[in-house]
């Protein structure tokens, strides 16, 4: 009887694959490990017109609007309503009664609606409510509103840039473009076509009138005047936003009769009274002069008033 062939042994802290069945040996190796890769890396899902990454966490009763995408282990809470065509990345928290517009894009680990840091909340119903074509860069923070059925809001066309914060009851205007890095605290105004510099804090309360431009760096410790250029700590009214105006479709005749109203109002060595008097009296009356009044007078009233 001849003698049996040895069996071969496994090298140590190796073991041999088994061979696949009817083919050569490997085959079923390989066909495991790509069976393992795509288990590891699903495929999205579509849900009504939605396309949802597999790894999102979507609650029953969140709304998504057709060509919504939700991108790898974002969550979209209860409540919440997103418009067609708008883009959630990844990492994305989109907290319960916020509403987001058409087709908005929200960067990664963006936080939107998220409780008030506020100790009069008392968790009441309240919201955030994002217009259409909004942009919100990486690590941006949104709260909703302290107060019953109160709203945050941030208006059509803005964008909010990298690690930027708007506090609770903030109202946000139309595009507004707020960089980098900035704080803006609770019940903060801004109104449209505003821009605001890289790392400016604003304080609460405080209102930024219409086509202002903020410098990076400034603290905002009263109100700012519309139409101007503000900058420093604390912030000065240095001159009127000229380049804002003429993007804005300004006339030069207005510009000319705004800087007038700058020189009156931070030159003239008048009190803030008189100045605002003396502005509605000798500026030619328009649009742009009656809004400027008009802010000043209501800021003194509300007993912010602004910095010169």
């Amino acid at each position: 009887m001849a003698d049996a062939e040895p069996v071969p042994r496994p090298t140590p802290g190796r073991e041999s694959a088994p061979r696949a069945r009817g083919g050569p040996a490997g085959a079923g190796t390989g066909a495991a490990r790509a069976g393992e890769v795509a288990r590891r890396e699903p495929s999205s899902v579509s849900t009504a017109g939605a396309v949802v990454h597999p790894t999102a966490v979507v609650a029953p009763s969140a709304v998504l609007g057709p060509g919504v995408r939700v991108g790898p282990y974002s969550v979209v809470a209860e409540h919440v309503e997103i418009g067609a065509g708008t883009w959630i990345g990844p990492h994305v928290v989109v907290e319960e009664w916020t509403t987001l517009g058409r087709d908005c894009r929200v960067s990664a680990c963006a936080v939107l609606g998220g409780t008030p840091q506020d100790r009069h909340f008392a968790g009441e119903r309240s919201y955030l409510r994002i217009g259409d074509r909004v942009i919100l860069r990486e690590y941006v923070s949104i709260n909703r509103a302290t107060g019953e059925d109160a709203a945050s809001t941030i208006g059509d066309d803005t964008q909010i840039l990298a690690y930027s914060h708007a506090g609770h009851n903030c109202r946000i205007g139309r595009g507004v473009i707020i960089t980098n890095a900035c704080q803006i605290a609770g019940h903060v105004v801004v109104e449209d076509f505003v821009n605001i510099g890289g790392m400016a804090g604003v304080i609460q309360f405080a209102q930024i009138g219409t086509l202002a431009m903020v410098g990076g760096f400034t603290r905002i410790d009263k109100d700012v005047p519309p139409y101007m250029l503000v900058n420093g700590n604390p912030y000065r009214t240095i001159a009127i936003n000229k380049i804002g105006l003429e993007r804005a479709g300004v006339p030069e005749q207005t510009q000319t009769h705004l800087r007038l109203a700058h020189r009156l109002l931070v030159r003239s060595g008048l009190d803030l009274s008189h100045a605002i008097d003396k502005i509605a009296s000798e500026c030619p009356a328009g649009p742009e002069i009656r809004h400027l009044v008009e802010f000043l007078r209501a800021s003194q009233k509300r007993g912010m008033g602004i910095r010169r």
